[in-house]
C-alpha cells in the first residue's frame, strides 16, 4: 500500500501501511532526522499476520514542517491521533530514538492504545539540554550538513560509516527540514521520562546496538531495569540504527518477542518449546494494556 497523508488539527501527517490489513497492529516510530523509510529493511523481515503502520512524525519526511519548537506532548498527540483514525487499539508500538521516547510516553498517556512496546536504541532521556542546545544551535547556523559527520559517528560502527546504508540515514538526514529537525530536537532536550516510564507494567523489548554512540548500551540496560520484566537484547556490530544496518538480526529480535507475548504464531516451529513459549506469552500478556490498574 503506497503513502497516504491524514489531516490532523491543520497538520498533514504522512503514513504507509503494509502487511495484512486484517493483522495485529505494529506501530513503527522512527528517530530525530529520520523518516519512515528508516524501517524499509525491517517490515518485509517481519512475521505474516501484522498490520504494519509507519509514520512521518511532524518536521521529518512528508509531514507538515510547523515552526519549531515543538513540544514533546505534540509529537505523543500526532501519533495518537493517527493511531485512533486508524481505529487501533492494543497495538505494538516500537520506537527508535525520538520515536522511542514517544513510544514510552504514548504507553503511558494511552495504554488502551499500546499492548507492547519495543524501544529500540532509546533511553528514558537523551543527552542533555545543553547539547541539544549547542547541536540546534550549529543548525540553525549551517544547516543539517553542520552535524551530519557527527551524526552518522554516533548512529555507526566505524566499519560501517561508508557504507550503502550509512549513506542512506546520512542523506535522509540531510534532507530532513532544518527546521523540522530542531523542532524535534527540542522535544528531546525537554524530556525526562524516568518517573512515567518507570511506572510501566506492559510487555517490554529494549533493543541496543553495540557501537552505538548515542543511547549506549549501558542507558539501555538501565532503560530494561526500569521496567519490570522488560527483555534485553543486545545486538553485536551495529549502532543506533539497527533497522538500517542489521535489519535481519533486529527484525529476529522483534519476531521471537511477537511470538512470545503472543501477537503472532511461532512460525517455524521446530520443537514443541515455542508452542509452549507462545501460550505462556499470551496467558502474560493477557492482562496487561487494557488500564485496569489505573
Amino acid at each position: 500500500m503506497p503513502g497516504q497523508d491524514l489531516a490532523l488539527d491543520g497538520l498533514s501527517l504522512h503514513w504507509r501501511a503494509d502487511g495484512d490489513p486484517a493483522g495485529r497492529p505494529l506501530v513503527l516510530i522512527h528517530g530525530l532526522g529520520q523518516d519512515l523509510t528508516l524501517w524499509d529493511a525491517v517490515v518485509p523481515l517481519l512475521p505474516a499476520g501484522l498490520r504494519i503502520l509507519r509514520l512521518d512524525l511532524r518536521g521529518h519526511g512528508g509531514s507538515s514542517v510547523p515552526a519549531p519548537p515543538y513540544a514533546m506532548g505534540a509529537l505523543i498527540r500526532d501519533t495518537e491521533a493517527a493511531m485512533d483514525h486508524w481505529g487501533l487499539r492494543d497495538a505494538v508500538v516500537a520506537g527508535l530514538g525520538l520515536g522511542g521516547l514517544v513510544a514510552q510516553a504514548l504507553a503511558v498517556k494511552r495504554l488502551d492504545l499500546v499492548r507492547a512496546l519495543v524501544l529500540s536504541n532509546t533511553a528514558v532521556k537523551i543527552a542533555t539540554p545543553a547539547v541539544w542546545a549547542r547541536r540546534i544551535a550549529a543548525v540553525e547556523d549551517g544547516g543539517l550538513a553542520a552535524i551530519a559527520a557527527d551524526e552518522i559517528a554516533r548512529w555507526f560502527p566505524r566499519a560501517a560509516r561508508t557504507g550503502p546504508q550509512a549513506e542512506a540515514c546520512r542523506a535522509r538526514l540531510l534532507g530532513c527540514d532544518p527546521r523540522g529537525w530542531a523542532g524535534a530536537a527540542a522535544a528531546i532536550a525537554g524530556t525526562d521520562l524516568l518517573t512515567p516510564s518507570s511506572g510501566l507494567r506492559l510487555p517490554t523489548l529494549v533493543v541496543a546496538g553495540s557501537d552505538d554512540g548515542a543511547t549506549p548500551p549501558d542507558l539501555m540496560r538501565e532503560l530494561a531495569g526500569l521496567i519490570p520484566g522488560a527483555d534485553f537484547t543486545l545486538l553485536r556490530r551495529t549502532g543506533h540504527l539497527p533497522p538500517a544496518d542489521a535489519p535481519g538480526p533486529w527484525a529476529e529480535a522483534v519476531s521471537a518477542f511477537l511470538a512470545r507475548i503472543g501477537e503472532t504464531r511461532a512460525e517455524p516451529a521446530p520443537d514443541p518449546a515455542p508452542r509452549h513459549h507462545h501460550h505462556h506469552g499470551h496467558g502474560h500478556g493477557h492482562g496487561h494494556g487494557h488500564g485496569h490498574h489505573h
